[in-house]
């Protein structure tokens, strides 16, 4: 007796058995045989065949009677070939049935899916598998160090980085250069005077090549070979012939910039000429006044000497008192590192060493000494916050490395240049130049 239809139509349903579905693959390997879904797969109680294919409803069964009609899904509960009856009885109103396979209620194919005969693959238990070892990093061959830090030893420390003061300076090294530097410089000026001429063109040359080159990071290009030139020739004039002699050398040094810098064309004119004019002022024609106070007939090598004592003695006293006491900054958004009370300490180590310089060596008073002193250090202090403003905007921590612990020549030179200006001309008030 054949069931009826579980959508209310009893009558049967004929169709033609169409032709087996190819294998989407020329594989002969696979033989057709009952389709199965693994341990997933459910039974029914009268019969222990699975389902005919995956996702298949519970109501397909596969038994020896296939069914030969076009739906994919087969059952024994049939009348005969090419006849279907429905699902048993028992099965009825289920809604994952043979007509509710495709969508829409559409009853799948079998060419839907041509993997439905490839066997699952079962998960393999992970004991058979060997474990992973890690392997020991290979070792470098003998005798022969790896990248990286030196290993240290009993017999052989490890490398530390030089240790800085608090002033972010390598003292030792500091000290170092700074005696040998004043040694260059006092031993021509008492020993062979022209030579210290030359000693101080070298360091106007040396400083003017280092401004130029700083000042290129802001986009000037002043040319180097007439400031390097007239930078010379100013400090030769001052030596030779005063200060009227100083100031042409300045001109000379400016124009002939100007006529040097023409070549390049008329981009950025302006702005490299300015550099220049600059460079021209700050070095040669402040270092010009050193090469007078050296030319003064008689004593002329003493008034660099106290000239050059009162700046060390203002960088040492401020050095020292900023270290020990500083807690006020001087100048914070130009150099953090100077505070008041190392300000005090330069003016009065500079008025102390000056008054006892100056009473011993050109008999002038305590108190003048003191005087010339004072405005030495304020001058020097200027000097290099000048200097450290200039940097800033030019974006530089020092003009160069030339000097261990001191970087350029002209981290030296900013407060000498500043000084001897204003030692010139108080000198000459206290102790007048003898012809």
């Amino acid at each position: 007796m054949s069931h009826p239809d579980p959508y209310g139509n009893t009558e049967s349903r004929d169709w033609d058995r169409p032709a087996a579905p190819a294998l989407p693959w020329p594989d002969t390997d696979l033989e057709p045989g009952p389709w199965r879904l693994g341990p997933a797969a459910h039974t029914h109680p009268a019969d222990p065949d699975t389902y005919a294919r995956p996702g298949a409803g519970p109501d397909a069964y596969a038994g020896p009677d296939t069914y030969s009609g076009p739906y994919p899904t087969t059952s024994r509960h049939h009348d005969g070939p090419g006849r279907y009856d429905g699902p048993p009885a028992g099965d009825r109103g289920r809604p994952d049935g043979p007509e509710h396979d495709g969508p829409w209620g559409e009853p799948a194919r079998d060419d839907e899916y041509p993997t439905a005969q490839i066997a699952p693959v079962r998960d393999e238990p992970t004991g058979q598998i060997p474990a992973v070892r890690d392997e020991p990093a290979s070792e470098p061959p003998a005798g022969r160090r790896g990248p990286g830090r030196r290993r240290a030893s009993a017999e052989r420390p490890p490398t530390t980085a030089p240790k800085t003061s608090r002033a972010g300076r390598n003292l030792p090294a500091a000290i170092g250069v700074g005696v040998a530097l004043g040694a260059a410089v006092v031993v021509p000026l008492f020993f062979f005077r022209p030579a210290f001429l030359a000693v101080l063109a070298a360091a106007v040359g040396i400083g003017i090549w280092e401004m130029a080159r700083a000042v290129r990071r802001s986009g000037a290009h002043p040319p180097l070979a007439p400031l390097v030139a007239g930078g010379v020739i100013t400090v030769g004039l001052a030596w030779y012939a005063g200060p009227d002699a100083l100031c042409l050398g300045l001109l000379v040094t400016v124009l002939g910039t100007m006529i040097w810098r023409l070549g390049d064309g008329p981009g950025n004119y302006q702005r490299d000429l300015t550099a220049a004019t600059l460079i021209a002022v700050y070095v040669p024609f402040l270092a010009g006044f050193a090469a007078m106070l050296a030319a003064a007939p008689g004593d002329g090598a003493l008034r660099v000497l106290v000239t050059l004592a009162a700046v060390v003695l203002s960088d040492t006293g401020g050095y020292a008192a900023g270290v020990s006491f500083g807690k006020h900054p001087m100048a914070p958004t130009i150099s953090p590192k100077k505070s008041w009370e190392g300000f005090a300490g330069s003016v009065t180590a500079a008025a102390a060493g000056s008054a006892a310089l100056l009473w011993a060596l050109f008999d002038v008073a305590p108190w003048w000494g003191a005087l010339f002193g004072m405005a030495i250090s304020v001058s020097a202090v200027l000097g290099d916050l000048a200097e450290s403003m200039i940097k800033r905007d030019l974006g530089v921590k020092d003009m160069s490395n030339l000097l261990p612990g001191h970087g350029g020549l002209m981290d030296r030179l900013d407060s000498i240049l500043f000084a001897v200006p204003v030692a010139y001309l108080l000198l000459a008030v206290f102790v007048p130049v003898v012809s």
